[in-house]
């Protein structure tokens, strides 16, 4: 989702023993309701006006955290990496986006328009019931009832057996608020978290944020008078969490499924409700890099998928033990393409989802880029995967084959983030170039750039109420505390009239 950055204020100032850095940091989370024309955004359907300002609190470094003075004084990396805010909302309301698009059979490799349009009634509340970074719903069936695929799907070993409990949910045996484990600082439960999670409504929502070595869980519902006040609060020793993600496939009233990246190279997946947590890659064992982006992947209970920020993808089972990875000397898969360039290496499948070793994770490794991968998304037919990198590439993964299809290249600098709009058909991308970026997949190419924006470009997202078989609607933020709304017309898109090499589907090199 978006989040514009919020209004500075004065923090509290801590200075690390041993060191000359100055740490900014709050003891609490506040909420604000601003008023006036300033705080309104007024666009052709209407006014949006901002409710509620939520500042959430910085936490201390830990004692045994050492900050580590940067010798150079223009490096813009941060030691131990650091990603920031990033939230994510989960609703028990089961109304969900529209589907305005089908999957003609189930070999199809693109995504096709249905002639059905967007019907919102006046009557109907605005809340979705699900909204990850992207905005995009993960479990979807097509108009014609054929069924979406299943990434491993195939392979008979990653089928879960039933155990004793059967077809029951399953849950993470370690109690966070009773473990004593080094991996976590404290757990602060609020005092009234029962009482607060019975009264939630399906209509209100929650919200998982993560901020250095934090984590929290809000309820930020209408009518709730706690929103600043946390549900559950974590902090971690070292591990700073980079990112996270709910699982819509297993969520429920009672049952969320949260998994969380760290810096450490971590993964935790925690369960909210019964407030427990098991982790997976413990100890980098592995992969040692940091996971820069994580999430569920569409329509599966226990697979998820991590970037790590070596350039590696990785798919982990959340049910699975963890053993010493080496990449296997044959893969089963390895992706043959058209084209040569010296310039890119093809994707590089270290261990296949099609693999007869499945008795630990990880489920499947593939090797995309040395540079790190900012950020990626799974198309609406669950079929293809876009992943952008420090080096300023977007690449298009069939990653049911585990196959490298398409790359694209950036006006200047690295890519941040990508989305797919809701029908398949495009793609936008944000980055250190301050433009958006819309590339055509049918047409394999760029059709426009979208200055607006005075600094880099950390999210974007379409918002799938207001797109139909032609016309789009979609939002951007960038580092320079903007959000911008853009409607554009499928008509409206040429080809741009300095039109170059770059602008097109670079070639995909053969291994």
């Amino acid at each position: 989702m978006f989040v514009p950055p919020p209004q500075p204020r004065p923090p509290q100032h801590v200075y690390v023993p041993g060191g000359m850095t100055p740490i900014l940091l709050d003891t609490s989370n506040t909420v604000g309701h601003p008023s006036g024309p300033e705080f309104q955004l007024a666009v052709g359907e209407g006014i949006y006006c901002l409710q509620d300002d939520v500042h959430l609190a910085t936490p201390p470094p830990h004692p045994s955290e050492h900050t580590n003075a940067n010798p150079n004084p223009l490096a813009t990396a941060l030691t131990p990496p650091t990603t920031g805010v990033k939230l994510s909302l989960s609703c028990s309301n089961t109304r969900k986006p529209p589907h305005f698009y089908n999957i003609a059979n189930s070999g199809s490799t693109r995504s096709n328009l249905a002639n059905s349009v967007i019907r919102e009634s006046e009557k109907e509340s605005r809340s979705s019931h699900e909204t990850s970074s992207d905005g995009l719903a993960t479990h979807l069936t097509s108009a014609s009832g054929v069924k979406t695929p299943i990434f491993g799907e195939d392979n008979a070993l990653l089928t879960p057996t039933p155990g004793k409990d059967g077809a029951k949910r399953k849950k993470p045996k370690t109690s966070i608020v009773k473990s004593n484990s080094s991996f976590i600082s404290r757990v602060m439960p609020h005092e009234a978290m029962t009482k607060r999670v019975q009264e939630h409504t399906i209509e209100g929502f929650f919200v998982f944020a993560n901020i250095n070595r934090a984590f929290q869980w809000l309820d930020l519902s209408p009518r709730n008078e706690m929103k600043a006040q946390h549900v559950i609060k974590i902090l971690f020793t070292k591990a700073h969490m980079l990112c996270h993600d709910i699982n819509p496939f297993t969520k429920g009233p009672n049952h969320l499924d949260v998994i969380m990246g760290a810096s450490t190279a971590d993964i935790m997946w925690f369960e909210a409700f019964s407030q427990k947590y098991a982790r997976i890659n413990k100890n980098a064992l592995i992969n040692p890099s940091p996971i820069h982006q994580i999430k569920w992947l569409p329509g599966s209970e226990n697979l998820f998928l991590a970037a790590h920020m070596d350039g590696t993808l990785i798919v982990y089972d959340k049910e699975r033990d963890d053993a010493a990875f080496v990449p296997e000397e044959k893969p089963p898969h390895i992706n043959h393409s058209r084209g040569s360039d010296k310039d890119h290496r093809p994707l590089l499948v270290n261990k296949s989802v099609n693999s007869r070793n499945q008795k630990s994770n990880p489920v499947a490794s593939w090797k995309l880029s040395n540079h790190r991968i900012n950020d990626f998304a799974f198309s609406p037919d669950s079929r293809h995967l876009a992943v952008v990198t420090e080096d300023g590439y977007l690449h298009i993964i069939d990653y049911l084959v585990e196959q490298l299809t398409d790359i694209y290249q950036s006006y200047y600098g690295a890519f941040l983030c990508v989305c797919w709009s809701p029908d398949g058909k495009y793609i936008l991308t944000g980055g250190q170039d301050d433009l958006v970026s819309i590339w055509s997949l049918t047409e394999r190419r760029l059709v426009a750039r979208c200055p607006g924006h005075h600094s880099w470009i950390s999210s974007v997202a379409f918002d799938p109420w207001r797109c139909d078989d032609r016309n789009y609607r979609f939002g951007s933020v960038g580092e320079d505390r903007r959000l911008l709304l853009w409607d554009f017309n499928a008509a409206m898109l040429h080809r741009p009239k300095a039109a170059s090499a770059s602008n097109d589907c670079l070639p995909v090199p053969e291994r």
